[in-house]
C-alpha cells in the first residue's frame, strides 16, 4: 500500500503542473483535433469507403498526439533541476517509471475521451461499445514503453527526433493490432474473430511492462 502511495504521489504532482501550466494536454488535443478535421476534409473529397480507413486515421492521431505529451514526460524534471532529486529519493526506481507511466496514460486518455467522439461524429461512424477498452490496452502498451524511451533520450539534444526513430518500431505490434480489433469492431464482427488480436495487445502490455520496470534503473543511470 505504501508502494502504490509513493506512485500516486508522482501522478498527483505531474497533474498538478499540467494543471497549473495546461501545457501537455493542450497541445496534445489540439493537434488531434486538427489532424482529426484535416483527414475528415480530405477523405470526404476523395476517399468513397471512409470505414476502411478511418482506424488507420484514429490511430496515427493518437499516436502522434501521444508522442507530443512524451518527449515532454521529463522534461520538465530536467529543466528545473528536478530530476536529481526524484532520482536521489529513497524510493525504488520503479515507482518513478510507474508513476510517470500512469501520468502520460492518464493525460493521453484524457484527450482520446475528447477526440474519440468527435472522430466518431466527423465520419459519421458507429460506436462500439468495446472501442473504450481497445483504446485504454492500447494506451498503456504505448505509454509503457514509450515512457521508458523518454526517460533515456532526456539527456539527448536530439531527443524530439531520436524519441520516434527509437518507439515506433517497437510498438509496431501495439499499433497493428489497435488498426485490427478498430476496423474489426467499426465492421461488427464478433470479438472471437479477433480474439487473437487481443491477446496480442494484453501480452504486448504485460511483458513490456514488465521489461521496462526491470531495466528502468539502468536506464535513468548517466
Amino acid at each position: 500500500m505504501n508502494y502504490l502511495r509513493k506512485v500516486w504521489t508522482i501522478v498527483w504532482k505531474d497533474l498538478l503542473t499540467e494543471l497549473r501550466s495546461r501545457e501537455m494536454i493542450a497541445s496534445m488535443l489540439v493537434f488531434a483535433l486538427l489532424v482529426l478535421f484535416i483527414f475528415n476534409f480530405a477523405f470526404e473529397l476523395r476517399v468513397e469507403q471512409v470505414t476502411a480507413v478511418a482506424p488507420g486515421v484514429l490511430w496515427v492521431t493518437f499516436i502522434f498526439a501521444g508522442m507530443l505529451g512524451l518527449s515532454r514526460a521529463f522534461v520538465m524534471e530536467k529543466d528545473q533541476g528536478c530530476w536529481d532529486g526524484l532520482l536521489l529519493s529513497p524510493v525504488d526506481r520503479s515507482v518513478l517509471y510507474f508513476g510517470k507511466m500512469l501520468s502520460n496514460v492518464l493525460f493521453m486518455l484524457i484527450v482520446e475521451a475528447i477526440a474519440l467522439p468527435a472522430f466518431v461524429v466527423l465520419f459519421n461512424l458507429p460506436f462500439p461499445p468495446l472501442l473504450p477498452v481497445v483504446v485504454f490496452l492500447s494506451t498503456i502498451g504505448f505509454a509503457a514503453v514509450g515512457t521508458l524511451f523518454s526517460a533515456m533520450t532526456v539527456h539527448v539534444r536530439a531527443r524530439e527526433v531520436l524519441l520516434p526513430v527509437l518507439l515506433f518500431p517497437v510498438v509496431v505490434p501495439v499499433i497493428i493490432a489497435a488498426v485490427k480489433l478498430t476496423a474489426g469492431l467499426l465492421d461488427g464482427l464478433p470479438l472471437g474473430e479477433m480474439g487473437h488480436w487481443l491477446r496480442l495487445l494484453v501480452a504486448f502490455d504485460i511483458i513490456f511492462l514488465a521489461v521496462a520496470c526491470m531495466t528502468f534503473d539502468y536506464v535513468v543511470e548517466e
